[in-house]
């Protein structure tokens, strides 16, 4: 819930989509509602409709997405890196 209502640019406006993500849990029960938010986090889903969607179609008992793999970054005298760009 912490992540739904910091996505939004003012907390208020998460709260519809809180409330509506908790009355998921007595219609599909509160195993399935907490595996289908850990989902959500893990792909970057923060609304009601994608916690939905992933229940409608039981994809929180499907194994977890891999993470992307992490790029080694180079140190190097002559690599200027991101922050010479912005």
């Amino acid at each position: 819930m912490a992540a739904v209502l910091a996505s939004r640019p003012h907390p208020e406006q998460g709260f519809r989509s809180c409330l509506g993500i908790l009355r998921l849990g007595r219609r599909h029960g509160e195993a399935r509602l907490e595996a289908a938010c850990a989902r959500a986090l893990a792909v970057g889903a923060l609304s009601y409709r994608s916690v939905d969607s992933i229940l409608r179609a039981g994809l929180e008992r499907a194994p977890m997405p891999e993470p992307p793999p992490v790029r080694a970054t180079r140190t190097h005298a002559n690599v200027r890196g991101p922050a010479a760009y912005e």
